[in-house]
């Protein structure tokens, strides 16, 4: 993908080792990294120029990470623009964070240490799935005349949080807790790939005494009261050797 008018990355992370790496990476990558190495920076140059994308560490010196997507997603909201999609990077162990991350509305998380190719294609994917977000430096183009509106497509699912429920087209389902909890994850993130790995540390109790094959049993009974409400349809894609995505044809309604 050739880029004339660089991506620009906001990178906010206090280790100049890691800012390095990433600024090295993104900009071998075609991108336009701009680092800042405290949450202040941070807020300051998102004023400044919005980036298509935010690189967030959780553990600033001056404010914590989760508050600073907080400040910026309310910046971007009230520029009366798209929504800048956000990743966090969290330390290896700390499953809350992945957890707390996700639930705020992340588009993604990538534990440290990590490797530098990953990161950029999560960030690509990411940017796919959101159109792209903003262009640095580009000169805001009038939109073209808004077609009619098409019919709406009905939504596959509706999760409901507070009453722990789900309706897959309209019917509600029965499920088992950890049915619900992988499918809850799944829904809220179309498309994102989740490891066995990081499916048992952020659905289950206690991972450490759980295995893969429990991810796949609960993923075998649950594709099966799928297929109970709609026959023809698959909605969980399994990456043989990775893990299971949920089919991003397929968007989730939240209420």
């Amino acid at each position: 993908m050739s880029l004339s008018l660089k991506q620009r990355v906001l990178i906010a992370e206090d280790e100049p080792g890691i800012a390095d790496t990433l600024q090295y990476v993104l900009r071998s990558d075609g991108f336009e990294p701009v680092w800042c190495a405290t949450a202040q920076e941070a807020l300051a140059q998102f004023q400044a120029a919005p980036p298509a994308i935010a690189i967030l560490d959780i553990g600033l010196p001056d404010m914590n990470g989760f508050e600073l997507f907080k400040r910026l997603q309310s910046m971007s909201r009230a520029s009366g623009g798209p929504d800048v999609p956000m990743l966090f990077l969290t330390a290896r162990n700390d499953e809350i964070d992945r957890v707390v991350g996700l639930e705020l509305g992340a588009d993604d998380y990538i534990a440290k240490p990590f490797s530098p190719r990953e990161l950029v294609a999560r960030v690509r994917t990411i940017l796919r799935r959101s159109g792209g977000s903003a262009l640095a430096g580009a000169a805001a183009t009038p939109a073209p005349p808004a077609a009619p509106p098409a019919a709406a497509a009905p939504t596959p699912f509706v999760l409901d949080a507070e009453r722990m429920q789900i309706r897959y087209y309209g019917r509600l389902l029965e499920l088992s807790r950890y049915e619900y909890g992988l499918l809850r994850l799944m829904i809220q993130r179309p498309g994102r790939v989740f490891t066995r790995e990081e499916l048992l540390q952020l659905v289950w109790d206690d991972a450490s005494d759980s295995f893969d094959r429990t991810v796949d049993a609960h993923i075998k009974t649950l594709r099966a009261k799928l297929r109970e409400v709609a026959p023809g349809i698959e909605p969980i894609r399994t990456l043989r050797g990775t893990g299971y995505a949920l089919n991003e044809e397929l968007p989730a309604q939240a209420q």
